[in-house]
């Protein structure tokens, strides 16, 4: 009897397992996980001297590795990178020397608000004139811009392109600098010569200095020049910022101001991207962290990134507090 039973149900199972089996075969697949949103690039500007390669390799380095943002390194000069960071196009440059940008710090900054200071970057700068301290050691005149305005020690610099005039050797013409200005405006017999950018001017240096041979040029500090060559940087008559506010009428005529470095971002990118922006307003180091890491570059022949790579390795504790 109970086999008989089963027999006359089997129909019905097989029809209920068929219809389960069918079921099944027509459900809509389960979805995949979503991939996680790619995140945004980050696009960092890099201007044309080491401190500013080198500042940038550590930002990117970190940015990529530990944010996950891929990152876009552009290369730009520090007066064209206002505008591009304005419209954003760009996001942040992480070394702005304020003494030669107030007008776009007051048109971009306080004016449209369409830039943002990022806060101190920490290196404190000086840029100014400098030469050899042998050429001090013999004409100890020329400790001080009133040195060069007797005609015979300027024209100690004078070259094939100067003539007369003692030659005073300035940097990439996209750098601020004021010599056109200061020069004739404290009257001294000395012509402007642009070499073109950084490496320039160290080559120039570095092949004056194995003669003994005079040269005054523009520079700054931090830079590991001043660990490679002894240097005297000339005095100038004091900075004063009624001194620069004639700078739009040609009338400056004393030194550059210390510079306390700065950074800039792109007024969007805390809504773009607000881990980045966190870790950028946190990014923070001293100006002899940024010496070593030029030193590196200019003196070992290493790359921005392998020297940036080596401070990251060494100074763990600093960059993950500046983390989000």
């Amino acid at each position: 009897m109970l086999k008989k039973c089963l027999r006359s149900r089997w129909p019905v199972v097989l029809a209920i397992l068929m219809l389960g089996l069918l079921l099944v075969a027509c459900a809509p697949p389960t979805p995949a996980p979503a991939a996680p949103a790619a995140k945004p690039v980050i696009k960092l500007v890099e201007n044309p001297w080491s401190g500013s390669a080198v500042n940038v390799a550590v930002a990117k380095i970190l940015i990529q590795e530990q944010l996950g943002h891929p990152v876009e390194v552009v290369t730009l000069d520090e007066n064209a990178q206002w505008a591009a960071l304005a419209a954003g196009d760009l996001h942040a440059s992480l070394e702005v020397w304020p003494s030669g940008h107030a007008e776009n710090v007051a048109e971009y900054i306080d004016g449209q608000k369409v830039v943002e200071n990022g806060g101190l970057l920490g290196p404190v700068g000086e840029i100014g004139w400098f030469m050899p301290k042998y050429m001090v050691d013999q004409h100890s005149e020329l400790a001080t811009w009133e040195g060069f305005k007797n005609p015979e020690l300027a024209k100690l610099f004078a070259t094939a392109e100067t003539g007369d005039k003692g030659q005073f050797l300035a940097g990439d013409p996209s750098w601020v600098q004021y010599e056109e200005q200061i020069i004739p405006n404290l009257g001294l017999p000395m012509q402007v010569v642009v070499a073109g950018s950084e490496e320039a001017i160290l080559a120039a240096l570095s092949a004056a200095y194995s003669r003994q041979a005079p040269i005054l040029f523009y520079f700054w500090t931090p830079h590991s020049v001043h660990a490679q060559f002894d240097l005297t940087q000339v005095e100038l008559p004091a900075y004063s910022e009624a001194c620069y506010a004639k700078s739009d009428s040609g009338g400056v005529d004393c030194a550059y101001p210390s510079d306390d470095l700065f950074k800039i971002f792109w007024a969007g990118l805390q809504d773009y991207a607000p881990d980045v922006y966190t870790f950028l307003k946190n990014f923070n180091y001293t100006t002899m962290d940024q010496i070593q890491m030029i030193a590196a570059v200019e003196l070992e022949s290493k790359t921005a990134e392998e020297a940036a790579r080596a401070w990251i390795e060494a100074n763990e504790a600093t960059w993950k507090g500046w983390m989000p």
